[in-house]
């Protein structure tokens, strides 16, 4: 129980800005298991959101309550998935080669192709959400980041690792065994119960078309996947997630 309290500990201090306690025992190869909480850390990180969206609706307009839903989530991941979403449309917008791609990726400077990028990432998760019912959303905000960070983080048994060298991530490039590799899925999937209806199960195949897609994307370009790669593929999941519950509404 205790390794596995410091395994949880170790994938959420680096997934959040959420310290690692001072009674915790850190070792470096607990990392690489960590990625086996990430959906549980999605899970906490949706709940936060909620949280701040439904107090803040209290009093604010449900405009604003979505805006600083969305501030929350970036103060308590540090903006980790964002910044790969990033790099990857630096790198991959202005790399021709896997070289360069990875090159521009690494570096710390944000081009026209990121801030394009991002731009039109968040517009189009603000125009989502404020299209959600202010007694759904919270449960959809739960529901999505887990769901999504589960969906991003299976890129780890399903890609090869494109970089190790002096990569951040790294310590998070080996392959689950199959049976934290269960426990994730698992552990994802079941928060699309708080949709209240099965058929939002579905939404679970446009966003693995969406992971597969980037995923065969990054294979032809890099041989595989990053960390940023990971990031990316969780922010554009969480933006089809939203699409994908919009769609099944309108059905």
């Amino acid at each position: 129980m205790k390794r596995e309290l410091n395994i949880f500990f170790t994938g959420l201090s680096f997934f959040t800005r959420i310290p690692f306690p001072k009674w915790a025992d850190f070792k470096k190869e607990y990392q690489y298991e960590a990625i086996k909480y990430f959906p549980i850390a999605g899970l906490i990180i949706g709940g936060v959101a909620a949280l701040v969206f439904y107090f803040s609706n209290l009093i604010l307009p449900f405009n604003l309550a979505v805006i600083l839903s969305m501030v929350a989530t970036a103060l308590l991941t540090g903006a980790l998935h964002e910044d790969g979403f990033m790099d990857v449309c630096d790198g991959f917008g202005g790399g021709w080669t896997k070289e360069r791609i990875l090159e521009i990726m690494k570096d710390s400077l944000i081009g026209a192709f990121g801030v394009t990028g991002i731009v039109f990432l968040v517009l189009t998760k603000f125009y989502c959400q404020f299209s959600i019912s202010a007694n759904q959303l919270p449960w959809i905000l739960i529901a999505s980041h887990s769901t999504t960070r589960m969906v991003a983080a299976s890129l780890v048994n399903t890609h090869q690792y494109a970089r190790v060298e002096n990569s951040k991530a790294k310590d998070y490039s080996q392959k689950l065994n199959i049976g934290n590799f269960i426990f994730m899925v698992i552990s994802g999937i079941v928060s699309l119960a708080l949709l209240g209806d099965v058929i939002f199960f579905l939404i679970l195949i446009p966003v693995y078309i969406c992971k597969f897609l980037l995923g065969r994307y990054y294979n032809k370009w890099i041989g595989g996947y990053t960390g940023d790669c990971i990031g990316a593929t969780q922010q554009v999941c969480e933006v089809v997630f939203y699409l994908s519950y919009l769609a099944l509404l309108n059905y």
